[in-house]
């Protein structure tokens, strides 16, 4: 699929910006899998879905940036999780809608991209979150840049999950199976090891 075909002109927002804690403290999004960074694979992924690819980063810019069109850094030094990289690629995104991905899914394939897209073009106005048997992942979704001003204010207001504020936004589903290979979430090292021999 190229930015052309695409059904839902978007920008793509890759969260590589944590802490690494689960890694060890090591930056997750540039740890090997099969070869590459992890930053790589969801860069193969995602680039021929648009022109505006942004990778949300805190440290290790110069190694980042050839894989990005845009880097943003969360405004507070300390680390204040995800909703901080997703608000400034709300801020920076320069299309209507943002995917937003998290750097620890290299299982994730463009079949699952493509039917989110479709499934965010039938609801322009809501966010459109992955959700796999009872469980959201508010970390695999499209969301209309618009509703940047209402994730603003639940942040002022001291809301840090982007779960509850997209929910309240009007988030919609796509349903996916509970066990979903794809949604394999990488996050300790262990994992890692374990999944790098399952076959592409």
């Amino acid at each position: 699929m190229s930015v052309d075909s695409s059904p839902l002109p978007c920008s793509v927002l890759l969260l590589a910006g944590g802490r690494g804690q689960r890694m060890g403290g090591q930056d997750k999004g540039l740890l090997d899998w099969r070869g590459q960074p992890l930053i790589a694979h969801l860069q193969r992924l995602t680039r021929p879905l648009t022109d505006d690819l942004i990778i949300s980063c805190n440290r290790n810019h110069e190694r980042y940036a050839p894989y990005a069109d845009q880097l943003v850094s969360d405004d507070d030094a300390d680390f204040p999780g995800p909703l901080a990289g997703i608000r400034a690629g709300l801020a920076a995104a320069r299309h209507a809608h943002l995917l937003i991905l998290p750097c620890d899914v290299p299982q994730i394939d463009a079949r699952l991209l493509a039917d989110l897209c479709e499934k965010a073009q039938r609801n322009p106005r809501l966010p459109v979150m992955v959700r796999h048997g009872e469980f959201w992942e508010p970390l695999i979704c499209i969301i209309p840049t618009a509703l940047g001003a209402e994730v603003e204010r639940a942040w002022d207001a001291g809301e840090r999950s982007p779960r509850r504020i997209f929910l309240q936004c009007g988030a919609i589903g796509l349903q996916c199976p509970a066990d979903d290979p794809r949604l394999a979430n990488l996050n300790t090292p262990e994992l890692l090891l374990q999944r790098s021999g399952v076959s592409e």
